[in-house]
């Protein structure tokens, strides 16, 4: 089984690549396939730190002396940079989203096509799983994650039938709990609805979009001028956050003035659209096919 083919490798390489003796950061190394093409990019002086807070991960890992593991997650990149030694560094490559492992291991939870707990952890260290969310959550709290995160169209009426159902004693503790009270209420193709419930539990469960925030304002604050910031995307919030980031800053997209009215501009877009997958691409890894890559160069 493969553990996970990076989407758009190339163009994402080329992009970040532009010192060769530089240091860069793959900051979702999953199944190390970005890293190990950046590292045939690098000379012999560069170097790589690859960040997966999944132990999964870790199994990847490349012998090659120039590469450093961080087992942690990518919101704690100025830290772990710092104790690592580097300030500043020459690029950063962000592939987020769930990886090709996590969604095909049975137990991790991930999917819907396999009956197991419902756990969506992507660090397994990590207390609450996705079945420890729906017991904790009100049906406002459990409406506002299925609509925001996964746009599910009868977000209302499925938490109100999830809350209901734990409230008369029926435990919501694997997929096929969860699948037995969402089937009845599928609006639509089958399988995106389900994989729009799914998104949305994993993205609250790992605090995805806090997570993003939190990496995006950092990545500022350590690339070096003419450093290269690399992201890929799978979901419209994730690329509405990238894009808001790229082009003023923050990811609300507010345009910020200095004291003298100047707007801040602190990156300048390497790419003024996303950069899409092929159609031949997306024929060879279906699950290419929603990527979105935005590449911004610090000013």
């Amino acid at each position: 089984m493969t553990y996970h083919l990076p989407v758009l490798a190339q163009p994402c390489v080329d992009g970040l690549v532009v010192n060769a003796d530089g240091v860069y950061v793959d900051v979702t190394f999953g199944g190390g396939g970005h890293s190990r093409l950046i590292l045939d990019h690098l000379s012999p002086k560069g170097q790589l730190l690859g960040f997966d807070q999944d132990e999964d991960a870790q199994a990847n890992v490349p012998d090659d002396s120039r590469f450093t593991f961080v087992q942690h997650n990518f919101r704690f990149l100025k830290r772990f940079l710092k104790l690592h030694g580097h300030k500043e560094v020459d690029g950063i490559l962000a592939d987020l989203g769930v990886s090709s492992h996590q969604l095909d291991v049975p137990e991790r939870g991930f999917s819907f096509r396999f009956d197991a707990p419902l756990d969506m952890r992507m660090n397994q260290q990590q207390e609450e799983t996705a079945a420890g969310l729906l017991r904790r959550l009100s049906a406002e709290e459990l409406q506002d994650i299925l609509g925001r995160y996964g746009e599910v169209r009868n977000a209302r009426t499925l938490a109100a039938r999830l809350v209901d159902e734990q409230a008369s004693g029926r435990r919501i503790d694997t997929v096929g709990d969860l699948l037995a009270v969402a089937e009845p209420l599928i609006r639509g193709n089958r399988a995106r609805y389900l994989a729009q419930v799914f998104q949305a539990l994993r993205i609250a469960v790992n605090d995805e979009m806090g997570a993003l925030e939190d990496f995006l304002q950092q990545c500022a604050e350590v690339l070096k001028p003419g450093g290269r910031l690399v992201v890929l995307s799978y979901h419209s919030l994730e690329d509405r956050a990238v894009k808001h980031f790229l082009k003023t800053g923050n990811v609300s997209g507010e345009q910020e003035k200095d004291f003298y009215g100047n707007i801040s501009r602190p990156f300048k877009l390497i790419t003024r659209k996303a950069v899409l997958p092929t159609e031949k691409e997306i024929r060879e890894n279906s699950r290419a096919r929603s990527a979105k890559l935005r590449i911004g160069e610090k000013r």
